[in-house]
């Protein structure tokens, strides 16, 4: 995949012991606010790839992302799967969210798109970023302890960690994101935002 997908970045440079919380799908007011709070006690500063439409109608989440020093990052208007798409769409759904976002910073839903798509993306001046943690807190069948493990096993200087602050994940990851900050801090890696270049 990162052969294919040539000009997105999986990860950030290693040259220091940085990495990257990242969130996708919000902002809903049953989660994302929580979050924010988590965020805020730890001092912690993350980037929140959202769902457009999700944005304007909870556009006082959007206003708090932003007061709070956050990064916001694009995830199409309409949660749109890139491969069931075509090209066309794909695009002006991206420019659509890129409105009402105003933000560059691109991350596909499901972490998949054409090449044609990303092509087009790139040439327009976004900048494409995917992850190389998953946490996996989407999925029922992992606990919290197993995407703890994968956190603890995976992160290195430069990663990029995927959360979701969506009613799916909620619970786990709610529990999730506390214990992977104090992770991250005892073990001495800065937690930044993504900017529009690595």
């Amino acid at each position: 995949m990162q052969r294919l997908y040539r000009g997105v970045v999986w990860r950030m440079k290693p040259s220091s012991r940085v990495v990257y919380l990242t969130f996708d799908d919000g902002p809903i007011p049953q989660c994302t606010p929580q979050v924010l709070d988590i965020l805020l006690q730890y001092d912690v500063k993350a980037t929140f790839f959202m769902v457009a439409e999700n944005a304007e109608r909870y556009p006082e989440l959007l206003a708090r992302v932003r007061a709070e020093g956050h990064t916001i990052g694009n995830h199409t208007y309409h949660h749109m799967r890139g491969c069931q798409s075509c090209t066309d769409n794909y695009i002006a759904d991206v420019k659509h969210a890129a409105e009402v976002l105003q933000t560059k910073l691109f991350r596909p839903p499901h972490g998949r798109m054409r090449l044609a798509q990303k092509r087009a993306l790139l040439q327009a001046g976004y900048s494409i970023y995917l992850w190389d943690v998953l946490t996996h807190d989407y999925n029922p069948s992992y606990s919290v302890e197993k995407m703890l493990s994968v956190v603890k096993r995976y992160t290195r200087n430069g990663s990029i960690i995927v959360l979701h602050d969506s009613l799916k994940s909620r619970d786990r990851m709610l529990h999730l994101l506390p214990l992977i900050i104090k992770w991250l801090q005892a073990n001495g890696y800065e937690i930044k935002p993504l900017i529009t270049s690595c």
